[in-house]
């Protein structure tokens, strides 16, 4: 069964007005660039941050590794967890 929980976070007008974005737009960015960082520090696994980033596995792994994230820091058994999942 797929729950989501909505959250809901203040943003000053002026940020949609600089990034030049709609409410809609900048949600899915927080939402993407969110499941990047808690990938990148460990704190989510690769697979259930592209699924939240609304993405498939492989093209999310690629941008998370332009943007700096290892993804076989835990040696041998991460290797074959990350590797089984491909």
């Amino acid at each position: 069964m797929n729950q989501s929980a909505a959250i809901m976070i203040d943003c000053p007008s002026e940020v949609l007005l600089e990034l030049h974005v709609s409410e809609e737009e900048l949600a899915g960015l927080v939402k993407e660039t969110s499941a990047l960082a808690l990938f990148r520090t460990g704190r989510l696994s690769s697979g259930l941050a592209a699924k939240w980033a609304g993405q498939a596995r492989i093209p999310f792994l690629m941008k998370a590794m332009e943007q700096g994230a290892r993804l076989l820091d835990q040696g041998e058994a991460d290797y074959r967890r990350e590797t089984s999942l491909l």
